[in-house]
């Protein structure tokens, strides 16, 4: 079950704020501010422009994290709160699964250092550099930056010492998190779980490393209107940054302590497309893959006919590339046949961005907050299908849907797919 819900997003803090915002229709995107973009042939995205780390985590954790790490921590420390948990220890039977696309430590001080490096003709010295290293290289820069740190400092401020695991990529990384921390608590390995995904995807080390793959769109002028998945003049994401994380509790757990349950987790499956990267399969075969393994992962459950009934919604990966978008929809008609043509399919990514490593964590979030509302968000900026794009895109404005069972998906930068299947909660 899913007991607490954690956002932090351009949109807001905390679950209220950020979905809130989703079902009205808002977006976070705006040209970024946080430093020059002019080299940048992308320089709009869901930038969190007044973010307080300190209202979260002392002094000492911001200095040995970055920007990432801290939304994942914040982010933690919401889903907790939200849930209604002592999180003085959470003990030996809690888990904590983070997923996250970090590969760099905070560059600011480093580059501010190297440039003390060269000699008078302006060529860089490694005797310089093993002269000046102590000084010039902060010394708590490798700690810093270690892919899982943000595992590290959540573990330590709430005492999680049960199963854990990083997992590093792109939108499949949070909802493998979240789908490995469902796996060890129906195993009987924990009670409850922290997980989800976290990212910094629009600073300028992120945006950099993005900008020159193709998947982003060029359109800086439209701003808010830019991303507009499954629609005909679709031409790539647009980059958001923040944490996503959930509370997931053994159901007899959860019930005993009169926990709200938003939504059950049923089933996670993955998948691969095998392609080079940057792509996609044309037919969208490891998503295929991914969805009927979800759905064959729920029957594992004890009662099988409450989750193994027809999907009513998806909160689709979305991204708003022409490809990506095209071949999402064949893979949901392939695995779900004539169910496909029910489906009121949603991307929230117009809103909060494409969030990288929390991307899937988010659509989870999302999923199980629409069958806990019974309402379905909007596409935003969707208003003519793309060819091909034919399913039902909700658009316009949110859809109230009574609450039944929900698909979330999530796919890599290299052909990576994970599914994620949920019921009402009951």
């Amino acid at each position: 079950m899913i007991t607490g819900i954690g956002l932090v997003t351009a949109l807001g803090e905390g679950v209220t704020a950020t979905w809130d915002a989703i079902v009205d229709g808002r977006s976070g995107v705006a040209p970024l501010r946080s430093y020059d973009t002019a080299p940048l042939r992308t320089r709009i995205g869901a930038e969190i422009p007044d973010f307080d780390a300190a209202r979260y985590m002392k002094a000492r954790t911001i200095r040995m994290s970055t920007r990432g790490d801290q939304f994942g921590i914040a982010a933690a420390a919401l889903a907790l709160g939200d849930a209604g948990l002592d999180t003085d220890a959470l003990g030996m039977r809690a888990g904590l699964y983070l997923g996250g696309n970090k590969d760099v430590c905070d560059l600011d001080p480093l580059i501010a250092g190297i440039v003390g490096i060269r000699n008078v003709d302006s060529a860089s010295s490694i005797r310089l550099i093993g002269e000046l290293a102590p000084s010039m290289i902060p010394p708590l820069i490798y700690v810093e930056g270690l892919q899982s740190a943000a595992c590290f400092h959540i573990s330590l401020m709430f005492g999680i010492r049960g199963p854990n695991a990083y997992y590093a990529g792109a939108a499949d990384a949070g909802a493998m998190a979240i789908g490995r921390a469902m796996r060890a608590i129906r195993r009987g390995e924990a009670d409850l779980a922290v997980a989800g995904g976290c990212d910094d995807a629009t600073t300028w080390w992120a945006m950099s490393k993005m900008d020159g793959l193709g998947l982003l769109t060029r359109r800086n002028e439209l701003g808010e209107r830019a991303c507009r998945p499954f629609d005909r003049d679709h031409d790539g994401a647009v980059l958001g940054e923040g944490g996503v994380v959930l509370v997931l509790e053994e159901r007899e757990h959860a019930l005993a302590r009169g926990a709200r349950c938003y939504a059950e987790i049923t089933g996670v499956g993955s998948g691969n497309d095998s392609v080079r990267a940057p792509g996609c399969a044309a037919d969208g075969r490891g998503l295929v893959r991914a969805i009927a393994q979800a759905r064959t992962d729920a029957a594992a459950l004890r009662d099988i006919d409450a989750v193994r009934g027809p999907f009513d919604r998806v909160l689709a990966h979305g991204s708003g590339t022409p490809s990506g978008d095209l071949s999402e929809m064949r893979a949901l008609r392939t695995a779900l046949g004539v169910e496909a043509e029910k489906l009121a399919v949603t991307s929230c990514k117009p809103q909060v961005g494409h969030l990288v490593g929390a991307a899937g964590a988010m659509n989870v979030a999302a999923a199980a907050l629409s069958l806990y509302s019974g309402v379905v968000p909007s596409t935003l900026n969707h208003s003519t299908a793309a060819p091909g794009c034919d399913l039902d895109v909700v658009a316009g404005s949110a859809r109230e849907t009574p609450a039944g069972r929900a698909l979330a998906l999530a796919r890599g930068v290299e052909g990576q797919a994970v599914a994620v299947g949920l019921a009402a909660a009951s």
